[in-house]
């Protein structure tokens, strides 16, 4: 199985490329991430953010692999613990299907993303700003990853 982030925005800052690589190489080989980074879309005085956005949308749904599971990174999604996170790894670890997150820009994810969506995370009801999500959904997902194979990193 592998999961795919794929994420608006191309020229994140060496601390947040650093910190998500840190992650992403530590997940085994049956549990590989792999970053997708979409190009945002283009922002200015005479053009609204909802056409940069339907644009990312478009971009981000070409994408998409057949038959993967696709999760919105949507701050009204429902929040999971840790514990729950280990459960949904789990499971799409079981089901054999490959799974996509999608995280938007600044300024979300287009309508027709959240509708591909089956399900909707909400990392936390703090927003958060974009690229640092990358970082904490590496981390999460290792930390779920060692819940599930009994590593020792989580400790709570």
């Amino acid at each position: 199985m592998k999961i795919r982030l794929l994420a608006v925005g191309t020229r994140m800052p060496g601390w947040i490329r650093d910190g998500y690589r840190e992650y992403a190489r530590r997940m085994p080989r049956e549990c590989a991430l792999e970053l997708v980074e979409i190009a945002p879309g283009r922002r200015g005085r005479s053009t609204p953010a909802a056409r940069a956005v339907e644009e990312e949308g478009r971009r981000m749904l070409a994408a998409l692999g057949r038959g993967e599971r696709v999760i919105a990174l949507d701050v009204l999604g429902q929040g999971w613990s840790t514990g729950q996170l280990a459960e949904r790894l789990r499971g799409w670890l079981g089901g054999g299907c490959d799974v996509s997150l999608l995280v938007g820009g600044p300024d979300g994810l287009a309508p027709a993303c959240l509708e591909r969506a089956s399900q909707r995370w909400s990392l936390s009801p703090l927003t958060l700003p974009h690229p640092l999500v990358r970082v904490v959904l590496a981390e999460q997902l290792y930390r779920a990853w060692t819940l599930v194979s009994g590593h020792p990193y989580h400790r709570a």
